[in-house]
């Protein structure tokens, strides 16, 4: 019964890690890190072949088929969780408030972030849009300091992938 469950988890415990690096892996592939991701996809692979020949060894285990099945799910959320928390790759924030660009943009500018102010033209009339482009990994303290000024202020984040060009991350 020990050796059951015990090769139950052991198959568990190889699904969380090889799809947590699954999932960092994509991520890399996506933002075109060709040898990391490489890298990377050879231990995935190299976990998912020791999990799957365990398995396949001890088919009439039911245990191990759901301790396959379980790494699998939780590996899709230790993975998720472990890139949110490391941010890899850039984002930009495009942010609008009805009545404080200024100074939020002079806010972020103190607190050494690179800004950039367009004129727009909105339903009602004349806007700026706030454009920053910056490390994913301080969105959040961004945001923060964003809801600071203006908790109404309108966000939105998408991926980025600089091309070329000077990023200010040096000011710091």
């Amino acid at each position: 019964m020990i050796e059951t469950i015990s090769g139950a988890l052991l198959i568990m415990i190889m699904r969380i890690c090889d799809v947590s690096i699954g999932t960092i892996r994509t991520i890399m592939v996506v933002q075109g890190r060709k040898y990391l991701a490489g890298m990377t996809g050879f231990f995935e692979v190299l976990i998912w072949v020791f999990a799957i020949r365990f398995v396949m060894q001890h088919l009439d285990n039911i245990a191990n088929l759901f301790g396959y099945a379980g790494g699998f799910g939780l590996g899709n959320i230790i993975g998720i969780t472990i890139e949110q928390k490391i941010g890899l790759g850039f984002v930009q924030m495009n942010i609008i408030s009805k009545y404080f660009t200024d100074k939020i943009a002079a806010t972020l500018r103190k607190s050494k972030y690179g800004v950039t102010i367009l004129p727009a033209e909105g339903g009602s009339g004349g806007i700026s849009i706030i454009v920053i482009i910056t490390p994913r990994k301080v969105q959040k303290k961004i945001i923060a300091l964003i809801e600071k000024i203006d908790a109404e202020a309108f966000i939105t984040v998408q991926h980025s992938l600089p091309y070329r060009g000077f990023m200010h991350g040096a000011r710091k």
